[in-house]
């Protein structure tokens, strides 16, 4: 979602204004804003974070960078953390100073000051991310451990696919198939993951603390995975499961949820699930909220009820943006730079709008390595999942500003009619009856 500046402008909407920071935040109410990138356009002021990091004795015109995210190499040189030879190396700032440490702290400032009254909070951590920069002594707590091995075959680079071989031939995709590189950064990238497990015990301690922990409805999981070379690829940008299979770990804390309490459940589930899932906790009626929630609550998995009503999850590659691009020589359209997923249980489908389908059998290939979209065994399998594809597509939400019930109201026998509008009626006789229902 990016902010229309234009709009702002033309309409005289001051830009520091309540009313534009609701627009310009999605409706959030945004109590810190840091995207994990700075200078932000989109941030009309210098970094809460650098300003709280010069306050720390950082200075500089971007302590993010130079501090945050940068190392002080072997040869004691600053050295930028956007660089991948840093990743060894411990962050300038001391952990407590860190970004993760620094939202934790905001975190648990807002909760402190809402007391006893409900309160939602989406706390958004930027790492793990790059840059791959973490301070000590995560920076090093998993240097000289073996790492797993990437999950890729030497015949994933003989793909015929346009796309993924664009990514595999990126600055990015080639840089983390490198072996060294992935050596070298994925260390780095478990102590971040490390980093935020401890920071989440300071903030669930704090919570206990508060007399919270006990009322207070608990959701962690993450947009994306990342490659770090499996499929000879990096980042984040296509559809395997490395990247779109995240975790998602709920605590309910009412007694309702004890008997799947520690279980693992393999529900599929997407991530628009999380708000009804929200309104329902809170005692709200989803029902009446349907024209905006595509989304299904997930308290009856919660309470061991039943499963999801789910057939399918669907993901979105939208790979525009990317340097990658160039890799695919004409295609100078960037609304088709993009790939829609459709995965069940067993099988997974990919709609791609550059390059053929692509199907994967996740039974008998759980690691994607045979694309089976022009097996002849397959073809009914392939086209039932197309079709299931698109009737997703064309049972999207459109019409959100009208429930059900005004559409219903409006559709009913005599329900134009009552609105003015009589279309069709002979006289005055058969108008009457239209406008009491009895005509249809």
């Amino acid at each position: 979602m990016r902010a229309d500046e234009a709009a702002r402008k033309r309409l005289a909407i001051p830009s520091n204004s309540p009313e534009w920071m609701f627009l310009s935040e999605c409706g959030f109410d945004a109590e810190e804003h840091d995207d994990g990138l700075h200078p932000d356009a989109r941030v009309p002021m210098d970094l809460p974070y650098n300003q709280f990091l010069r306050s720390q004795g950082f200075p500089g015109d971007n302590p993010w960078h130079t501090a945050a995210n940068s190392v002080i190499d072997a040869d004691g040189e600053l050295c930028s953390g956007w660089l991948l030879r840093s990743a060894p190396f411990p962050a300038v700032v001391p952990d407590e100073l860190s970004e993760t440490a620094y939202m934790t702290d905001r975190a648990i400032e807002f909760i402190r000051r809402a007391g006893d009254d409900r309160w939602c909070l989406h706390l958004s951590y930027i790492k793990p991310h790059w840059p791959y920069v973490v301070s000590a002594p995560y920076h090093d707590m998993y240097a000289g451990e073996e790492m797993p091995a990437p999950n890729r075959t030497e015949a994933e680079l003989q793909t015929t696919h346009p796309v993924i071989r664009a990514l595999q031939r990126s600055r990015i995709g080639r840089a983390m198939s490198r072996s060294e590189t992935r050596q070298l950064v994925l260390p780095t990238y478990l102590g971040l993951v490390k980093q935020i497990d401890d920071h989440l015990g300071r903030l669930f301690s704090e919570l206990e603390h508060l007399g919270r922990l006990d009322d207070t409805l608990v959701v962690f999981t993450s947009d994306h995975g990342e490659y770090m070379g499996d499929h000879w690829m990096g980042e984040k940008d296509w559809i395997n499961e490395e990247v779109v299979r995240v975790p998602m770990i709920v605590v309910d804390p009412r007694s309702q949820a004890d008997d799947t309490r520690g279980t693992t459940s393999h529900e599929l589930v997407e991530a628009i699930d999380l708000l009804p899932t929200f309104v329902e906790a809170l005692g709200g009626e989803n029902e009446t909220r349907k024209q905006w929630l595509e989304g299904e609550s997930l308290i009856p998995v919660l309470h061991g009820e039943r499963g999801t009503r789910r057939e399918f999850v669907v993901c979105e590659a939208d790979w525009g943006f990317l340097e990658m691009a160039n890799h695919l020589g004409g295609t100078k359209e960037p609304r088709r730079r993009r790939a829609t997923m459709l995965r069940n249980e067993r099988f997974k489908y990919v709609l791609s709008e550059i390059g053929s389908n692509l199907l994967y059998d996740l039974d008998e290939d759980p690691h994607e390595q045979h694309d089976r979209f022009g097996d002849p065994n397959l073809g009914s399998v392939a086209a039932d999942l197309h079709e299931q594809l698109f009737e997703w597509f064309r049972s999207r939400h459109h019409d959100t500003t009208f429930s059900d019930d005004m559409i219903n109201a409006t559709a009913a026998p005599g329900g134009t009619a009552k609105r003015g509008i009589m279309i069709g009626y002979w006289d005055e006789e058969e108008l009457s009856a239209g406008m009491r229902g009895e005509l249809y």
